[in-house]
This record gives structure tokens, C-alpha cells and sequence, in this order.
């Protein structure tokens, strides 16, 4: 597993580090070898923040802990993640027999770039959208916890599409009309 830090108003030592990447490498077997994890520690009205994004193969999971102890929040963090797995856990192996983990360097990159334009857009995110059902698109957004998530619909010939989480608890799609 590849490993990213991140330090938000907050320099820390090398051992909180360390003690990251030793917790987070308890995911690695649920993960190939390629997985990359993103650390990102701050500070904010003393909370101890840490933010982990682990990418493997495809699937994005995502935690965000505060604590008033760093090493609690990291612990915390790690301990969501294996939550969302264990809860997703027929509905990642199903995703696993498929091959869905299995794609190629190229497709797995992530090039975020900041721009200026005349609309004031303040960055940009690429990545290539894999075609997928619109229950798979709705797992991958909620184990991300964002509010929506664009795809390939699966469905629908492999258009665009949109799954967004609704006030009232249920979901929405947008899909192209051609």
C-alpha cells in the first residue's frame, strides 16, 4: 500500500506518521498491493482531525474523525473504513467476482488540477468513469459519504448519469436523454 500525508495548520511529528501507516496497513488485505492511502491531519478549534481516503483498484472509501487525541482520531478513522467494508461486505464480493477491482494504471489515475477561468471554477478532478449499475454507483457514493456521484450507466447503455441522495432518505438519478 502506497501512503500520502497531508498536514493542514499542523506540523507533527515522524511517529504519528509511523502510527498511521501501521493502522491503516490493518486494510491492506482487503486491498491489492497498489492501494494508496491518503492521510490528511489538521487542527481546528482543538480537535485533532484525520482524514483517511483509501483507494483500491476502483473503490474509494472514505473517513473523516476528530478527537481531542490525534492518535484516537486515526484509530477511529481506520476503525469507519472497516466498518463501511464489513457493512458492503456482500456487496463488494459480488464487485469482486466481477473483476470490478482489477483495472489498469491508466485508468486508475487522479489528476486534480487547479485552474483559473472566468467563471471562477477552483478545480478540476479527472478520472475515468467506469461503467457500473445504478446500485453500484449508489454503494460507491455512500461509502465516499458525498451527496452524489456521476457514472456509466450500466442501464441505460453506458450514458451518463448522475445518483444523488434525497432530503426525504431515498435516491435520485439524472441520466441522459439522447
Amino acid at each position: 500500500m502506497k501512503f500520502q500525508y497531508s498536514e493542514k495548520k499542523i506540523k507533527l511529528p515522524r511517529n504519528v506518521h509511523a502510527y498511521a501507516e501501521k493502522k491503516v496497513m490493518k486494510l491492506a488485505r482487503f486491498f491489492d498491493e497498489d492501494a494508496e492511502a491518503l492521510i490528511t491531519f489538521s487542527v481546528e478549534k482543538n480537535r485533532n482531525i484525520a482524514e483517511l481516503t483509501v483507494h483500491g483498484a476502483g473503490t474509494w472509501f472514505r473517513a473523516k474523525e476528530s478527537t481531542s487525541d490525534m492518535f484516537a482520531s486515526i484509530d477511529a478513522a481506520v476503525g469507519t473504513i472497516e466498518g463501511q467494508i464489513r457493512k458492503n461486505k456482500t456487496r463488494l464480493a459480488r464487485r469482486l467476482k466481477q473483476d470490478a477491482f482489477v483495472r489498469s494504471a491508466e485508468e486508475t489515475s487522479f489528476a486534480p488540477d487547479e485552474t483559473e477561468e472566468e467563471f471562477n471554477i477552483v478545480r478540476i478532478k479527472q478520472f475515468p468513469m467506469k461503467p457500473m449499475h445504478r446500485e453500484e454507483a449508489i454503494l460507491q457514493m455512500n461509502l465516499l459519504e458525498h451527496s452524489f456521484f456521476a457514472f456509466r450507466d450500466e442501464d441505460n447503455d453506458g450514458a451518463f448519469a448522475v445518483v444523488y441522495s434525497r432530503n426525504d432518505g431515498g435516491y435520485g438519478l439524472i441520466e441522459d436523454v439522447r
